[in-house]
């Protein structure tokens, strides 16, 4: 028997219909396998210009602190970021080493990550470590609901580290 299991994810639909074996494997991916997915989805959309896509990642009562200022709700963060990556200063954010912490009702997580920036010439212009707290919205996708974004050799204001 086929089970239909395209998952829709910011309007598109992904996968087809499968076995009963697959898509027991396409529904056990984990709280942390998706939030991995959006810190992609955050890099990729931005770095691609998709600004409308990339403003979905984040809760509608979103905060967003970079450089000192806290930049509040999903249509303020969304018009901060797009002014600020025009197509000549875009390169590619990479992410690595997330540490995720789900809470016991799979509602809500913390995460840390670190960053790193290319610009387009192929440079590192930029490290630090994100600081995030993602809600499960009731679509079923993990959006941001507070990212601080914390440059190497400043500290985070509003989400502190992790603890050992």
């Amino acid at each position: 028997m086929l089970a239909d299991t395209r998952v829709m994810f910011l309007g598109f639909s992904y996968g087809s219909s499968m076995n009963e074996h697959e898509s027991s494997v396409v529904r056990s991916t984990t709280a942390e396998e998706s939030i991995r997915q959006t810190l992609a989805r955050y890099c990729m959309f931005c770095d691609d210009g998709r600004f409308e896509e990339w403003g979905l990642l984040f809760t509608l009562g979103t905060q967003l602190h970079v450089m000192g200022t806290t930049h509040s709700g999903r249509d303020r963060v969304q018009a901060f970021i797009e002014a600020g990556q025009p197509p000549e200063l875009r390169g590619k954010h990479v992410v690595i080493n997330p540490l995720i912490l789900v809470s016991e009702d799979a509602s809500s997580a913390q995460c840390w990550s670190d960053f790193l920036f290319v610009n387009r010439k192929g440079v590192i212009t930029t490290t630090g470590r994100y600081h995030d707290e993602l809600s499960l919205e009731p679509d079923g996708v993990w959006r941001f609901a507070i990212r601080e974004i914390v440059f190497t050799g400043e500290e985070p204001q509003l989400l502190q580290a992790p603890s050992a």
